[in-house]
């Protein structure tokens, strides 16, 4: 490149002052980041991965993507949502309309009997097969890249949903706790999963059937129910009542199918039209797809789904609360995760809770349990309808490494595990007792207990740590737990692994999940059954004025 004229040739670096231009930079680095993390200033909690949407979804309906045409340019719901980023207000053009839990809210503010019958009906039941949840923690233990997880996932009974909760995904050592984030091993993590999911046979399963049947089903309705939207759109009261529907306190996580605009719904989607190419391409491809991954120093989780469940995901946010070092620094805390599949809310939440065996370190975990459900917050105030906390959701699983103890010696816990009388251990176990006493999970909920405890083992060994008492000893305990909490929750099994990786032993419970899924038909029937009654202005004013 010329040189301007007058001006002087830059001097050429060495080496030497290059790597001391690049120590000086490290160096005002580090304050910044240990400061952050004293401070618990996130960089984005938002700020998560996942896999973007290939765009070559055959089978999938481009309508969901573009939902109800505003002039907003929707795009993918899972390619780069942020928090930042503007999000589109959709409440000027479609009623957002969802159940709440509680039949007294919808009682106390829906004051008439139509309004009931249309917030009763227009959802229909619907099972997602299985929700697979696992927890580990992995002790800081890089992964062989042929680690086995087959059996901790249970892939001969595959699931719609896998949420995977790690601890220790990295050493807890000063430089991981107080210096940048260590992400090194994340992909080796996601690459023995996606590599073992890969394995699980695509879908010809009754409830991947079941999903493409409803699909189906809805775009047969479309056409015909959007002549019905049009008639209503005349009715002006009627329209003032619907664009009510916000003020009492119904809202629509996920815009319903068949709200779409003429011109989506009637563009065709013939097999003919599939190439060879796409068709082979589509048969490539991996039967789920990852749609987050965070991690916070030593914690991470990472949630896949089917493929044709992902379309039916929205609204996800992410939420990471430490309390650790300080109160606040993430070598201890809470990774948690807010999502709405069909119309029904649910959150992960992946922990690492105080560890210890003193007395008092009980009460250190339930501190830590209440400071999580105190700070963790997902939507703003203004995301009217939309959870803000976790115990807003209908469907919640917490899991991680909660580091709950046995009161009861070493030498009496290792005399009931060898008799495998998990009763008189399970009597004495601190989260059973809190979970009992109702004080920092009251509501939760956690299958039995019909295994060995999960911590602690020597590496790569079947011999719990501490049978060499100059080595140390640590008392066995249950640390490795999954709870859930809300109703449509089944629990099918609560089981331990025996992976050798780590000190601790992985664990699994496979949930039936029940979601709720927004029905034409009855939407239809109700809104033909308020339109009839819609000429009490009275009723009109009342919905609008609240």
């Amino acid at each position: 490149m010329a040189m301007k004229q007058g001006s002087k040739p830059r001097p050429e670096r060495s080496w030497v002052e290059i790597c001391c231009f690049g120590c000086s930079c490290l160096q005002l680095f580090w304050p910044r980041v240990v400061m952050r993390k004293l401070l618990n200033i996130n960089p984005r909690d938002s700020d998560y991965s996942a896999d973007t949407d290939d765009g070559d979804d055959i089978g999938s309906d481009s309508e969901t993507e573009e939902f109800f045409d505003c002039g907003n340019g929707i795009g993918s719901r899972f390619r780069g949502i942020r928090e930042e980023d503007p999000q589109p207000d959709l409440n000027d053009c479609l009623p957002r309309l969802r159940r709440r839990n509680s039949e007294t809210f919808r009682a106390q503010y829906i004051s008439t009997k139509e309004l009931r019958f249309v917030a009763e009906t227009i959802f229909s039941p619907f099972l997602i097969n299985r929700i697979c949840v696992g927890t580990w923690n992995v002790g800081g233990t890089v992964p062989p890249d042929d680690l086995d997880i087959d059996d901790w996932i249970d892939i001969d009974e595959p699931a719609d949903i896998y949420v995977f909760g790690f601890q220790e995904i990295v050493p807890l050592n000063a430089g991981n706790i107080f210096g940048a984030e260590d992400n090194r091993p994340v992909p080796k993590w996601e690459n023995i999963i996606r590599e073992t999911l890969d394995r699980i046979q695509p879908a010809n399963t009754k409830m991947e059937d079941f999903y493409e049947d409803a699909g189906d089903s809805i775009r047969l309705q479309n056409r015909k129910f959007t002549r019905t939207l049009s008639g209503i759109a005349e009715n002006r009261k009627l329209t003032r009542m619907l664009s009510g529907t916000e003020r009492i306190g119904l809202s629509w996580p996920e815009p319903p199918l068949n709200f779409l605009p003429q011109n989506v719904l009637e563009r065709p989607a013939l097999l003919a039209e599939l190439d060879l190419e796409s068709l082979m391409k589509r048969k490539r491809r991996s039967s789920y797809v990852r749609i987050v991954s965070k991690q916070m120093v030593g914690i991470f989780l990472t949630i896949w789904v089917r493929r044709s469940l992902r379309r039916h995901i929205q609204n996800l946010k992410v939420s990471t609360v430490g309390v650790g070092v300080m109160g606040y620094i993430g070598n201890k805390g809470s990774i948690s995760v807010s999502m709405s599949i069909y119309q029904t809310l649910f959150c992960f939440i992946c922990t690492h809770l105080t560890s210890g065996e003193k007395d008092g370190d009980e009460l250190k975990r339930n501190a830590d349990v209440h400071e999580i459900l105190r700070r963790t917050r997902f939507h703003s105030l203004s995301a009217i309808g939309l959870p803000k906390r976790i115990h807003d959701h209908e469907r919640i699983i917490w899991m991680g490494d909660l580091n709950y103890r046995i009161n009861l010696p070493y030498d009496k816990v290792r005399d009931l595990i060898s008799k495998e009388e998990w009763s008189k251990l399970i009597e004495r176990d601190q989260l059973v007792g809190e979970l009992q006493k109702g004080h920092s999970f009251d509501g939760w909920s956690e299958g039995a207990l019909n295994f060995a405890p999960t911590y602690k083992y020597e590496l790569n060994s079947e011999k719990y740590y501490g049978e060499d008492p100059k080595a140390g000893r640590r008392t066995p305990a249950w640390c490795d737990r999954i709870l859930s909490y809300g109703k449509g929750l089944r629990q099918l099994m609560y089981r331990r692994t025996e992976l050798k990786l780590s000190d601790h032993r992985p664990v699994t419970a496979i949930y039936m999940a029940e979601v709720e899924v927004f029905c034409p038909k009855k939407l239809q029937r109700a809104l033909n059954y308020t339109d009839a009654e819609i000429e009490n202005e009275e009723v009109v004013a009342e919905v609008i004025a609240y």
